[in-house]
């Protein structure tokens, strides 16, 4: 049996836009195993989100794969239909919005969401026993079935976003991509709601896409962590090896600006500058520009993957053979 649920191989997303293209997702490559969690992590506008809609094409237009395979059980979802795609949303992969509030729909019920989410992918099941299913997830998730009548705007947000878990698990998916589901809660509400997903990851044999620039939940729950800046891979590897000994400057420079009580030194360290101009990326690695430890060959060649042990992978310059 396979044990990876999501291989994707050289991808590239672009945005056409009035000054140029964006290159939001460039040469990227990663595999999901069955029933682990991956932590995709970055400063905003590295392509984290961008990546996760691709793989549900679901990229509001212009934006569009260009190059690339992205392959869920051997096949190729650049390549489907709008049919095909359609019949994978929400059956085999879902999706947890940053936003519950936004992703639900304000004139509909909650039970009337998981009965549509159920019977168009299951349209032989009765809406009597989709409801039934509804209440049994709800149960699952803490909440009392009896909550099925009502509006989202009637609940808090920590229950919307396990509204929103429930719908994307419902029909049991084998993969789950969330984009910084944990964005509008508060610390204890989040502690709950990671805590419930890592519950389900591995009693379901859930695989989780996990967006985010947190690395604290990316500690808390990822398996591997995967690294972008740039719309490019910068690092992959098994977490424990991530933040035990981060080979890639920007890697390293991501793990000196969270507080840590167990680092004794009196100031956090920022990463000078900004993010690049995906329109107009830098030569070379797109990191060279605030990279402390730049070389001549930085700025002129895109570094290759250097390869560790335990598939401890990164793109760097000062690691070549």
């Amino acid at each position: 049996m396979d044990t990876d649920v999501l291989k994707i191989d050289r991808l590239h997303v672009e945005f056409p836009i009035h000054i140029g293209t964006v290159r939001a997702v460039n040469d990227v490559s990663l595999t999901i195993e069955r029933g682990k969690t991956m932590g995709l992590v970055g400063e905003s506008g590295c392509g984290k989100s961008t990546l996760g809609f691709s793989i549900l094409r679901l990229l509001r237009p212009p934006g569009r794969i260009t190059s690339g395979k992205i392959l869920f059980q051997n096949n190729d979802i650049v390549s489907m239909t709008e049919t095909e795609v359609k019949s994978l949303r929400g059956n085999k992969i879902s999706m947890i919005f940053q936003d519950p509030l936004t992703s639900l729909n304000p004139l509909f019920t909650i039970g009337q969401q998981f009965v549509e989410t159920i019977r168009v992918h299951e349209p032989q099941v009765s809406k009597k026993e989709a409801t039934a299913r509804a209440g049994e997830m709800l149960r699952e998730l803490g909440i009392s079935p009896d909550r099925l009548k009502e509006y989202p705007h009637q609940m808090s947000g920590g229950m919307r976003q396990r509204i929103m878990i429930g719908i994307g698990l419902v029909l049991d998916p084998e993969l789950l991509i969330a984009d910084e589901p944990t964005t509008a809660l508060d610390v204890i509400v989040e502690a709950h709601f990671l805590d419930l997903l890592k519950e389900l990851s591995e009693k379901l044999q859930l695989s989780i896409m996990l967006i985010t620039h947190n690395l604290g939940v990316v500690a808390q729950m990822a398996d591997v962590v995967t690294v972008m800046y740039g719309g490019r891979i910068m690092e992959t590897g098994k977490a424990e090896a991530i933040f035990a000994e981060p080979k890639h400057p920007y890697t390293r420079g991501l793990l000196d600006s969270v507080p840590n009580i167990k680092i004794t030194q009196p100031h956090l360290i920022p990463m000078e500058g900004m993010p690049p101009d995906l329109v107009d990326p830098p030569t070379g690695c797109v990191f060279h520009p605030r990279c402390p430890k730049v070389m001549d060959i930085c700025r002129q060649q895109v570094p290759g993957g250097e390869n560790f042990d335990n598939g401890h992978i990164t793109a760097c310059w000062l690691w070549r053979k």
